[in-house]
């Protein structure tokens, strides 16, 4: 029944009750009875409570999807309120999560681009900071040897000093290109990528430690980046913003996949608002089926877990020979 004649049908028996108690036996006198008044009072208050209360049943499940319209996030798919009510109501819902569903495919879509664009981006850009400036780097520094071996014995140590500046500007160039391309992962894979990115966050004022299981299963490319690029915004944020002395990443395989942990010892993330950061790492997530949460650490500090879901391989009898 439409929601129109819904409420036309409520409010009419609420009038029609009215009617009838006027109607009926009860009587009213001039001036009004104090038992006339009492049961004139008692009605319309049994009135409104019933029709409060027919009207709340009816609206509850566009209350809901209120609810839900305030409260969905793309980054957290899923989320859907129950379709309820009859009618007009229920086609609302189910219209409206035809629409969140249509939104999360075309989010993840046009994700997967930007993503996808980024990554190239940040490959030509490392490819140019290593062949480009790197190179030019490395002729400046052997240019300042050889002056070195000439210059008188007071510019000597001036241009030595130079020749460090230099050297540690290479440097930071180099760890600045496999930030933004780490070709250990596509040369030795997951693992190694990530004990190379511990080795690089690590100092004198944070220690990070791993600890990886060796019986991974197979993941593809994507997964595999999915993973190393969630791993390294997480240790981007402890460095900036935990003041943690210890960080710690774990991979390890799951029954349905493989788990990523990245945990630290600082002060926590209490209720401030996700940044940039944490939802670029659902962005990413989303890619590979997953999605990742902060929860707070075992001895304080913040944990930050994403699985992801490695498919079943489907036995073929096929190709075993099977005639």
């Amino acid at each position: 029944m439409p929601l129109f004649w819904r409420i036309f049908l409520l409010n009419a028996l609420v009038l029609i009750a009215a009617t009838a108690l006027l109607l009926g036996p009860v009587t009213v006198s001039t001036p009004v009875l104090l038992t006339e008044a009492a049961v004139l009072t008692v009605g319309l208050t049994a009135m409104l409570v019933a029709n409060a209360l027919l009207l709340r049943v009816g609206l509850a499940p566009l209350q809901r999807l209120t609810r839900a319209m305030t409260t969905i996030d793309l980054l957290r798919p899923g989320q859907r309120p129950a379709v309820g009510g009859q009618g007009e109501v229920a086609e609302l819902i189910t219209t409206f999560n035809t629409m969140v569903d249509r939104l999360e495919e075309e989010r993840a879509t046009s994700s997967a681009r930007v993503l996808s664009a980024q990554e190239a981006e940040r490959r030509r850009v490392a490819q140019e900071l290593h062949d480009e400036v790197g190179q030019t780097l490395t002729a400046v520094l052997l240019e300042l040897e050889r002056v070195a071996g000439q210059a008188p014995p007071g510019l000597r140590e001036e241009v030595r000093q130079v020749q460090e500046t230099t050297r540690a500007g290479l440097d930071e160039v180099r760890r600045l290109a496999r930030r933004l391309r780490p070709g250990v992962l596509d040369e030795l894979g997951l693992a190694s990528a990530l004990k190379s990115l511990a080795t690089d966050f690590g100092g004198p004022c944070l220690s990070v430690r791993h600890r990886l299981d060796a019986d991974l299963p197979p993941l593809g490319r994507e997964a595999e980046l999915v993973l190393y690029r969630v791993a390294q915004e997480g240790l981007t944020n402890v460095a900036r913003h935990a003041r943690a002395r210890h960080a710690q990443i774990v991979l390890r395989r799951t029954g349905t996949g493989v788990e990523l942990c990245v945990r630290d010892d600082g002060h926590g993330t209490g209720d401030a608002a996700e940044g940039a950061g944490i939802r670029g790492m659902r962005e990413r997530a989303l890619l590979v089926g997953a999605g990742p949460s902060l929860v707070p650490g075992p001895g304080g500090g913040t944990e930050v877990r994403l699985t992801v879901p490695v498919p079943t391989p489907v036995h073929d009898p096929d190709r075993n020979g099977r005639s």
